[in-house]
C-alpha cells in the first residue's frame, strides 16, 4: 500500500518473518518505508550502510512497523529488527547471535528466544544429523534414532559446550550466551511454518510452535537456580 503526502511518499511493505502484511485486515501493517526529496540520502562516505536502508528504487526503510488507520492516519506498532530485552535490562540482537552460533559443528539452524520475564537466553537448535551421530558413535553412545538421540542429556552437553566456545571466540557478552538448548531431528522449513520464503526464521511462528520447550527449558533454569541458592 502506498500513500502520496505533500513532502514525500509513504509506503509499507511485508515483513513475512514477523507476520505483517500489506494484506492483514482490518487494517494493512508493514515496514514503513519513505521516498521523496526532503528524505535522508544516506551515509557520508559509507555505501555499504546507505543501501542497507536505501533500495535501488530510492525507498528509505526506517525499520518501523506500521499500520494504515482510516483517514490515512499511519500508528507506528513495532520495530522490524528483532531486538529484545531481558529481565535485568539487557537489549538483544538474536540474529546476531544466531549468525554466531551458526558456526558450531552441531548446529543446522538455531532459534535464540529471551523476553523480559527472563535473565536468561534458551535456543532450539536443529541439527546436523551427520555430525551429532557421529559424535554419538564416538562416545560410545548406540541410538539409531535421532530423536531419541536429541533428547539425551549428553548430546544436549555436547552442544551446549561448542556453543559456548564458539560464543567465547566470536566474544559475546555473558548475557548473549544461550543457557539451555532443545535440540530437535526436524529442520525449519517453509513448509512447517518456521521460515520465509527467503529462508529467515519466522520469530513468532518459532516461538509458538516450540511453546512447550521454551518453557521446559526456563523451568529447569530456574529450578537448578534455586538449587544453586539452597547450598
Amino acid at each position: 500500500m502506498q500513500i502520496f503526502f505533500s513532502f514525500s511518499e509513504v509506503k509499507l511493505v511485508d515483513v513475512p518473518e514477523m507476520n505483517y502484511t500489506c494484506e492483514d485486515q482490518p487494517y494493512p501493517r508493514g515496514e514503513i518505508c519513505v521516498r521523496g526529496p526532503t528524505i535522508f540520502r544516506g551515509y557520508y562516505k559509507d555505501e555499504v550502510q546507505t543501501r542497507d536502508v536505501i533500495d535501488n528504487d530510492g525507498w528509505l526503510h526506517t525499520g518501523d512497523i506500521g499500520l494504515w488507520l482510516p483517514g490515512g492516519r499511519l500508528k507506528i506498532i513495532d520495530r522490524k529488527k528483532n531486538i529484545f530485552k531481558l529481565a535485568q535490562g539487557e537489549y538483544i540482537a538474536p540474529e546476531k547471535i544466531e549468525n554466531v552460533y551458526a558456526k558450531c559443528k552441531f548446529i543446522a539452524q538455531c532459534f535464540i528466544y529471551g523476553d523480559s520475564f527472563n535473565s536468561f537466553l534458551v535456543a532450539i537448535v536443529a541439527v546436523e544429523p551427520d555430525v551429532l551421530k557421529a559424535w554419538a558413535a564416538s562416545q560410545g553412545i548406540q541410538s539409531e534414532d535421532l530423536r531419541q538421540l536429541c533428547v539425551d542429556p549428553r548430546a544436549k552437553a555436547a552442544v551446549l559446550a561448542d556453543m559456548d566456545s564458539i560464543g567465547k571466540e566470536a566474544q559475546l557478552r555473558g548475557f548473549e550466551f544461550a543457557k539451555a538448548v532443545t535440540l530437535v531431528a526436524e529442520p525449519f522449513t517453509v513448509e512447517n511454518g518456521l521460515l520465509t520464503p527467503t529462508f529467515k526464521v519466522k520469530r513468532p511462528q518459532a516461538k509458538a510452535y516450540f511453546t512447550k520447550e521454551l518453557a521446559d527449558m526456563y523451568a529447569q533454569l530456574r529450578d537448578a537456580e534455586s538449587a544453586r541458592q539452597k547450598l
